[in-house]
């Protein structure tokens, strides 16, 4: 288990009691995400962020037990868009959690909407994160899902700091910028016509570091992934390239064996790992404390494509 952070061991001048307000926030968003639609949906990815959404879910619908496990049963299926091309350590923790907790899973699966040529890729071990957009519409359409909640953060990326707490997709699943609804007092707009859908982000206004925090302060679980671990790389763009059979080395590149851990975790084709030794939550705090690029910037290779590149795939429906 992490151990908790203790502030006066990290920096005197943090005040880590604003954690029990993003907390009461996020489970307000929770709480009204749930009533407000017939059938709702938690983006589940395995990442340290959705992780982070998945517990305050559990503090906002069932209770702990005098054994200390969570009772009763979360009133949403937990949603997973499986690339195929996931980390195995990622694909392995969602099932022992799902397993251990009961929880309710969906998983729409790129394979099949390869297979039914909706998705076409340049050749087989091409990126697949940007195809998971067109996977994750036509589940939304199978299940008939009105809102999505998801743990996007607006520290993470340009595009994602436009997004509303509650964020309209239109009929195509598009979404609009310029076309965002106010959310004045707390009051959110969550009409919807037909064929449209929600997104709703309660870690909207937490950092990275903010997640960190609350991982060691809550003692969350998260995959092996996201300790520091030997793992083979190569140095490509400014990256540590990890080698898979997706990402080999290339020719004159050197294969070296560093310690290093992940600040995200997705696409094995485009995520990459950071050099670290921080085996726990409270030596990430420390890390994350210290940096100075954003973990996407530092770890996804799609991402650096342009500056719009992330708003160009969230309007064609990405997370």
């Amino acid at each position: 288990m992490n151990a908790p952070v203790h502030p006066q061991t990290l920096q005197p001048a943090l005040d880590w009691r604003h954690l029990n307000a993003l907390e009461e926030e996020a489970i307000f968003l929770l709480r009204e995400a749930v009533a407000a639609f017939e059938r709702p949906a938690l983006l589940f990815s395995g990442g340290k962020d959705s992780c982070v959404v998945l517990h305050l879910a559990r503090k906002a619908f069932q209770r702990r037990g005098a054994d200390g496990r969570w009772q009763g049963r979360l009133p949403l299926p937990l949603l997973h868009i499986d690339t195929g091309h996931n980390f195995p350590e990622v694909i392995a923790f969602r099932d022992a959690l799902v397993a251990e907790h009961g929880d309710a899973l969906i998983v729409g699966h790129v394979e099949d909407s390869l297979r039914r040529g909706s998705v076409r890729l340049a050749d087989a071990h091409a990126s697949r994160n940007a195809a998971q957009s067109v996977t994750l519409l036509e589940t939304i359409e199978a299940h008939r899902l009105d809102v999505l909640i998801g743990g996007a953060r607006r520290d993470e990326e340009k595009a994602r700091a436009k997004e509303r707490l509650f964020s309209h997709r239109d009929a195509f699943g598009q979404w609009q910028p310029k076309a965002q609804r106010p959310e004045l007092w707390t009051l959110f707009n969550t009409r919807l016509h037909p064929g449209e859908h929600m997104r709703a982000f309660p870690i909207s206004n937490w950092t990275e570091l903010d997640v960190w925090a609350y991982i060691a302060r809550e003692r969350i679980a998260l995959p092996s992934l996201y300790w520091a671990h030997e793992r083979a790389v190569v140095r490509r763009g400014g990256l540590l390239v990890p080698v898979t059979p997706l990402t080999p080395p290339q020719p004159g590149e050197t294969v070296e064996t560093l310690s290093v851990r992940f600040r995200t975790v997705g696409d094995m084709s485009c995520t990459c790992p950071v050099e670290s030794r921080a085996a726990d939550a409270e030596a990430i705090v420390r890390e994350t404390l210290a940096s100075r690029i954003s973990e996407r910037g530092a770890t996804r290779i799609d991402d650096r494509a342009s500056d719009a590149a992330m708003e160009r795939r969230k309007r064609e429906g990405y997370f």
